[in-house]
């Protein structure tokens, strides 16, 4: 089975169980591993990801497939986490989830552009560039990234 198949019947099992547990497949990932396989399920949701909800999905993951022919018979190690900081902002839903982050961007001009993410909708994001709201549309943005930040000024106007 080409990895293409593979990844399409792993994200068709597992979509219904994720859904259930309010979480979203963000992706799979199968890798070597020794002699076995790493099969790496990322989940994410709107209301960020709680651990005790990850361990029982991952319960449930882990029945589903071995009820099925989705991995094969090679051995594999199934790991469930979710997006780390350093995950690209390529979607709508992950601007969404990062309001109120610090986030450094590059527009499809070139030029780089760091702000606070201010509101974000299917269309484009606002970032709070200099205090200043700047309108941004998808297209507009080549590629972007939260950005740590160890310790935040916090004022009225600071998401949680």
């Amino acid at each position: 089975m080409g990895a293409q198949a593979r990844h399409e019947r792993l994200a068709a099992l597992l979509t219904p169980l994720l859904t259930e547990a309010g979480l979203e497949l963000e992706s799979i990932e199968v890798t070597p591993a020794g002699k076995r396989r790493l099969l790496r399920v990322v989940v994410d949701s709107d209301n960020g990801v709680d651990l005790d909800a990850v361990g029982e999905v991952s319960q449930e993951i882990s029945t589903a497939l071995d009820s099925s022919e989705a991995m094969g018979k090679a051995p594999y190690v199934l790991e469930v986490t979710s997006p780390g900081v350093d995950r690209p902002l390529t979607l709508p839903r992950h601007w969404r989830r990062s309001r109120g982050r610090l986030v450094r961007a590059v527009t499809a001009e070139g030029a780089e552009v760091q702000g606070r993410v201010r509101d974000a909708d299917d269309d484009g994001v606002t970032l709070e560039v200099d205090g200043r709201d700047h309108r941004y549309g998808y297209s507009d943005l080549r590629r972007a990234k939260v950005q740590v930040e160890f310790r935040r000024e916090t004022g009225d106007d600071a998401a949680d």
